[in-house]
């Protein structure tokens, strides 16, 4: 797993328009608040995006580009999007080289069974590259929030 003062793994990816996004490309421009989500759709999913959506302007106001990762295609991304109003960057890691990058996609036991997925993360960016917080395991509801109060003190 990450922790705060490490580089930020960088990668390629493309968005729910199917366009390639390069995390690099952001460097000395913007802070990246990166969140990895279990699926498009799904309750919990959908409230962190939306409620990232709804702060998008503010979160603006610090220089913050939100970036949402999870392992749906581009085509699910764009349905998910359209559907629900998300007007954050969502990027298809299919593959899931992201998720292996930042320590995401963990092991759990399921009623005996241990499966993969993605545990709900969330990682702050500078502008410089460097992984300003990296939380693991974090509740979708007032997470937005939550990570706009963070940025605020990073910026003080």
């Amino acid at each position: 797993m990450l922790k705060a003062g490490q580089a930020a793994p960088t990668f390629v990816l493309p968005d729910a328009d199917m366009e390639l996004i390069d995390i690099a490309r952001f460097q000395g421009r913007n802070n990246v608040i990166l969140f990895f989500y279990p699926r498009d759709d799904a309750p919990c999913c959908t409230l962190q995006a939306t409620d990232f959506s709804d702060h998008e302007d503010e979160f603006a106001r610090f220089d913050c580009q939100i970036i949402g990762i999870s392992r749906d295609d581009c085509i699910k991304h764009a349905e998910f999007r359209d559907k629900h109003g998300i007007s954050v960057c969502l990027l298809s890691d299919a593959d899931g080289l992201a998720c292996e990058q930042y320590g995401v996609w963990q092991a759990r036991e399921v009623n005996g069974v241990t499966k993969y997925g993605i545990v709900r993360s969330t990682f702050v960016i500078d502008k410089q590259g460097v992984l300003r917080l990296a939380l693991y395991g974090v509740n979708a509801k007032g997470h937005a929030l939550e990570m706009l109060r963070a940025v605020k003190e990073l910026n003080s």
